[in-house]
């Protein structure tokens, strides 16, 4: 049913549920993944900026190596990914990969924030629902899906320190 699914991750614990939900969802359809982070653009600047500006270039290099090592770690041989970073806006860009990328699925993790800090911080899943031309499916982390994530974010976290 699907052909091409892109699952965008920001390292969170819920990032991590949707990625192991889309590599469940790839599996069944045969489909290749790609998996997507977006990187920080320079503080103070937004996409409307006159000028482009470079992201960070070690936020860009230290959260390509993070996703490289999520991938290999959580998803199977036998299914077919790419990984992918962009700078800019998270739902901007996983809205312009997913029209690049030809995805016909999208699947992203959500915080599940509501009232004031909703307001206040914004959502990119709902921001990417609204605005998608393909299906967009939102998972929220399970407890023991969120130990797991813990544990791999700790370990990366020791791997960047060391």
């Amino acid at each position: 049913m699907f052909r091409k699914i892109l699952c965008p991750i920001d390292f969170g614990e819920q990032s991590l549920a949707a990625l192991d939900f889309a590599c469940k969802i790839a599996l069944q359809n045969e489909a290749p993944l790609v998996v997507l982070t977006v990187a920080p653009l320079m503080t103070g600047v937004t996409e409307m900026s006159p000028v482009p500006l470079d992201p960070y270039p070690y936020a860009e290099k230290t959260a390509s190596d993070r996703l490289v090592k999520i991938a290999r770690e959580r998803i199977e041989g036998n299914i077919r990914y790419e990984t992918l970073i962009v700078a800019g806006d998270p739902a901007t860009g996983v809205l312009n990969v997913a029209r690049r990328a030809g995805a016909d699925l999208i699947v992203m993790g959500t915080h599940g924030r509501t009232g004031v800090k909703h307001l206040v911080l914004g959502s990119v899943a709902e921001r990417v629902v609204r605005e998608s031309p393909v299906p967009v499916l939102t998972v929220h982390a399970k407890p023991e899906i969120k130990n797991r994530a813990d544990k791999v974010r700790r370990s990366a976290a020791k791997n960047a320190a060391s």
